[in-house]
């Protein structure tokens, strides 16, 4: 593996003072050629305006006034895996439908100019409200509330790829609905791209996989343990895994604090992986996190194990930062964690050896501290002359 390492010289005018202190790391350098798509991934959904209160010490008590001690605003919703995807290094369009308000414009100016993510696929819909959660942080935990209007025609049309056919790229990520199918993820797949797919709760209930119609077109599907037992009707998320092999090529399932499991049917590799213990802030994004590390090492020709070694890393250092796409790290949080854990006493061999291929893809010239604190942008400051 022979990624570019791009350092601060001169800065690309997009680059915001929080994506300025990230060493740039391209994992594809070594596998991109003349007439490659344009994209390494595209992506389509609704983008939130996240509004996140931390720093409180327990959940909010109905008929009392809760304090918190620090605020956030970042985009979020389908902004979370967009800003993943960037910030790995991969190159990433988005199609998406943004509110026609002072929200709308700041998540699209935070997308396209913050995190340098393609949005010529996007459109804002005037007179459409932007949807809005706010999420509130304690004790590891999250609870949300969130607002928002029914989409016009042209937004679900947009998000459904039915206005225009997607770009070329090399992969895409899609969030399947149980009994309904998006057309852009067929003509995609036809065009060559690589399909990873994910899954929401099935409020129906019926948890049946032939209702996942678009599962056919997906190279990998990602489920949690849970919705692998329920498609599957087994009791364990690793026969799950297998069973789910018979409808896609590979199998990722998440086991929370246990890590993922993960079996490619064409190679016959299984791998799994356990969890990597951090302090855990918040956890919102953390899926998003490691669809975008999973799909980043297969788009590199990793291993199946390497792959799945490095999702699980890019999750565990998410949740150690509040909101969604605002604790997505970069390669300057997965360098200094990999200088870090070299450094610890009582590291075990069989340990570091799981992720010693991260040593042929961060800059031996990385001397930042473990964990890094990034910048939290919030709504509300002017830009002075």
């Amino acid at each position: 593996m022979t990624p570019s390492h791009i350092f601060t010289g001169e800065e690309p005018e997009h680059l915001t003072q929080a994506a300025r202190c990230q060493i740039q790391v391209d994992p594809l350098a070594a596998l991109r050629a003349p007439g490659d798509p344009p994209w390494d991934v595209h992506l389509t959904g609704t983008v939130f305006l996240d509004i996140v209160f931390t720093g409180l010490d327990s959940a909010p008590v109905r008929g009392t006034e809760s304090w918190a001690r620090g605020m956030g605003s970042s985009p979020g919703g389908v902004a979370n895996m967009a800003a993943a995807l960037a910030r790995l290094g991969l190159r990433t369009s988005l199609a998406a439908a943004f509110g026609d308000d002072h929200y709308g414009e700041y998540c699209w100016d935070a997308l396209e100019h913050g995190e340098g993510i393609d949005l010529s696929a996007s459109r804002t819909v005037p007179g459409w409200h932007s949807p809005v959660t706010v999420s509130m942080a304690y004790e590891g935990e999250r609870t949300m509330v969130s607002h928002g209007h029914e989409p016009p025609e042209q937004a679900v049309l947009l998000q459904e790829g039915a206005t225009a056919p997607p770009p070329r790229a090399r992969a895409a990520v899609a969030s399947l609905t149980p009994g309904r199918s998006a057309p852009w993820i067929a003509q995609a797949a036809r065009a060559g791209t690589r399909i990873f797919a994910d899954v929401g709760w099935d409020e129906t209930g019926a948890w049946d996989l032939s209702g996942l119609a678009d599962l056919e077109h997906c190279e990998a599907f990602l489920p949690n343990a849970e919705e692998a037992k329920r498609y599957t009707g087994t009791d364990c998320p690793r026969l799950a895994a297998h069973a789910l092999t018979a409808y896609v090529p590979v199998a990722v399932v998440t086991l929370g604090s246990d890590g993922a499991y993960a079996v490619d049917r064409r190679t016959g590799e299984t791998a799994e992986v356990p969890a990597i213990e951090v302090e855990a802030l918040d956890p919102t994004g953390a899926g998003d996190v490691f669809v975008a590390g999973f799909v980043t090492g297969s788009l590199a020709g990793w291993p199946l194990a390497d792959r799945l070694a490095f999702a699980g890393l890019t999750a565990a250092l998410s949740v150690q930062e509040f909101g969604g796409s605002l604790s997505a790290p970069g390669w300057s949080e997965i360098g200094a964690w990999w200088r870090r854990v070299q450094s610890l006493p009582g590291q075990s061999h069989a340990a570091l050896r799981r992720y010693e291929f991260l040593e042929g893809l961060v800059p031996e010239e990385l001397d930042r501290p473990w964990p890094l604190r990034r910048a939290v942008p919030t709504i509300g400051f002017r830009r002075s002359g």
